[in-house]
């Protein structure tokens, strides 16, 4: 059973998604937070497919990190992942926070993504 805050997330998420689609010149930027970690992925909707996908959990980035669901893991998650969508031939990116509040961890990772050179 999720709480009332989960449920009002996904809501949102669902409400963002109804417009939002990936394609295959700029596919979607979808991230997911939990308490622990940071979770995104580059997804093509129109054919069903994860491009790609990076976590906090990734080795690299672990060996950097202290934790994984802080403001330094975001900004690191995302330079991280820029660099590889640029080295896929990504440039433009439709970002999807899934509902979350475009703040703290979520704003982090949106500007170190920015930084890196992805553009959305």
């Amino acid at each position: 059973m999720l709480n009332l805050k989960e449920r009002k997330r996904i809501y949102r998420h669902q409400r963002i998604r109804k417009i939002l689609r990936g394609t295959p010149h700029r596919p979607r930027l979808c991230v997911h937070r939990s308490l622990n970690h940071l979770y995104a992925q580059i997804i093509d909707d129109t054919q069903g497919k994860v491009l790609f996908g990076l976590s906090t959990l990734d080795k690299n980035l672990r060996s950097q990190l202290k934790q994984g669901g802080d403001i330094l893991a975001a900004s690191r998650l995302g330079e991280a992942l820029a660099s590889q969508a640029k080295d896929r031939g990504i440039k433009k990116v439709a970002f999807d926070r899934g509902g979350y509040l475009y703040h703290g961890r979520i704003k982090a990772f949106a500007e170190a993504v920015r930084k890196g050179g992805l553009e959305f």
